[in-house]
């Protein structure tokens, strides 16, 4: 943790110049690009998967009509194609998930009062009016939403509404152009299904995190947040059914 808490103090020393006060929060925002920089070469793997996988929708017929009275079977024969096919179901879930540790550790690193034997400084370090370690509930409770840090969460918040937004009328025109797309890729599995239902919907779970999490973590979300959403439309823009299906991973899961 104070490997990662010098990381982001030394980031912060070279913005200082350009963003004083605010450097840290800069650092944060900076520290998140390049993690999904670093993510970007997965992403556009998962991307190629998510197309391969669309190119199987007619073999994908043809087996729902053979085996499908008997979901077992049904199953293995899903998993024998995308073997043989060498395309992975699950191909679009390891960019979001290889992004939890550097949630965490920014969740970790803004939520520890103390680091390496010594105060955790970076606390004290704000974005506006808003320290990075407080959360929303402390804005609230100095000065309001219209406080000083109230108006930086309710910037938070229009940022993550318009993203979310986005995501959901694009999720939907994907999902009304290709209605069986996602009942075609896992059928038999209800949790699939399910989750198809919902998914227009996922990107406003997002508002709840910025809202739970510290300030710091919070930046790191609406920064991860954005990238994905400009991310997946270039990366998906000639295939939106395999975009619709991809949007379920985007939400990172709130902590306090």
């Amino acid at each position: 943790m104070s490997v990662f808490a010098s990381l982001v103090a030394h980031l912060a020393d070279l913005l200082q110049p350009l963003f004083h006060t605010s450097a840290t929060a800069a650092a944060i925002i900076v520290f998140t690009a390049l993690v999904r920089l670093a993510v970007h070469p997965l992403s556009r793997a998962a991307a190629r998967g998510q197309k391969a996988k669309a190119r199987l929708s007619p073999q994908i017929a043809e087996l729902r009509k053979t085996h499908g009275g008997d979901p077992e079977r049904m199953q293995k024969a899903l998993m024998e194609l995308h073997a043989k096919e060498k395309v992975s179901p699950l191909s679009g879930c390891l960019p979001s998930l290889l992004q939890l540790p550097a949630f965490f550790l920014m969740y970790h690193l803004f939520s520890s009062t103390r680091i390496g034997g010594g105060p955790n400084g970076l606390l004290s370090h704000t974005l506006g009016a808003a320290p990075l370690g407080d959360r929303w509930s402390d804005a609230l409770a100095h000065g309001g939403i219209f406080g000083g840090a109230g108006l930086v969460y309710v910037a938070l918040f229009a940022i993550v509404a318009a993203v979310a937004t986005f995501n959901y009328r694009r999720t939907k025109r994907q999902m009304a152009a290709a209605p069986m797309m996602s009942d075609q890729q896992m059928p038999g599995m209800g949790a699939m299904g399910a989750m198809t239902k919902v998914m227009p919907l996922l990107s406003f779970a997002t508002l709840l995190t910025v809202a739970w999490v510290p300030l710091a973590a919070a930046l790191y979300v609406v920064t991860s947040t954005t990238w994905t959403a400009v991310e997946r439309a270039f990366l998906y823009r000639d295939m939106p059914a395999a975009s619709a299906l991809a949007t379920a991973g985007t939400v990172i899961p709130a902590r306090r």
